[in-house]
């Protein structure tokens, strides 16, 4: 279990292994960057794996508790939910966060631990939003496929570069994110 300081280093481990993936979160590395000792580090972690171990269960628990959170309907309509999800994830970039996650996809490509971590993200975010669509009416298999494009749809529309500029890049994405909401979906 970590403490705050320990939180310290696993936020400074998130910022290294976006700037150069799991290879590059060294303890060294992050303890120069934090201004401190090694010592410090092995005051909170046993070993390097250790910390990785608490990297990932930190990033799954925020992604599913944010899934959650951002999929309640709490009143609100499931599409207008879903609207809401779209706006969330493609009118605002968190590159930071971003390229966190494709970090954590990319290490998850050869370590089981962090495929394990990925894959619980991955079907917290297809169940979440799977019900959104089934409170619309779809059925469970058009449900599941319609969350699957969602999420295809989300992670690649941040990833691709359009030529369009910002209004119409927006005016593209508004367009297609019409399209995952449609009720002949």
């Amino acid at each position: 279990m970590t403490d705050d300081k320990g939180d310290a280093w696993i936020e400074a481990g998130f910022r290294q292994l976006a700037r150069s993936g799991v290879e590059g979160v060294r303890v060294e590395v992050l303890a120069k960057h934090l201004g401190v000792t090694k010592g410090g580090f092995y005051r909170r972690f046993e070993d390097r794996a250790a910390l990785l171990e608490g990297m990932l269960q930190h990033w799954s628990a925020g992604r599913i508790a944010a899934i959650e959170q951002q999929t309640s309907l709490d009143g609100e309509a499931a599409r207008d939910r879903l609207r809401a999800l779209i706006r969330l994830y493609s009118e605002r970039t968190n590159t930071e966060a971003m390229a966190v996650e494709l970090a954590i996809r990319q290490w998850a490509r050869s370590d089981q631990v962090a495929a394990t971590a990925v894959a619980s993200v991955d079907a917290a975010r297809l169940k979440n939003v799977g019900q959104l669509y089934r409170a619309t009416g779809l059925k469970p298999e058009q449900a599941d496929a319609q969350a699957f494009l969602f999420y295809a749809f989300i992670f690649g529309q941040s990833l691709l570069f359009l030529e369009r500029g910002p209004r119409g890049r927006a005016q593209l994405i508004a367009r297609s994110a019409e399209k995952l909401l449609d009720d002949d979906t």
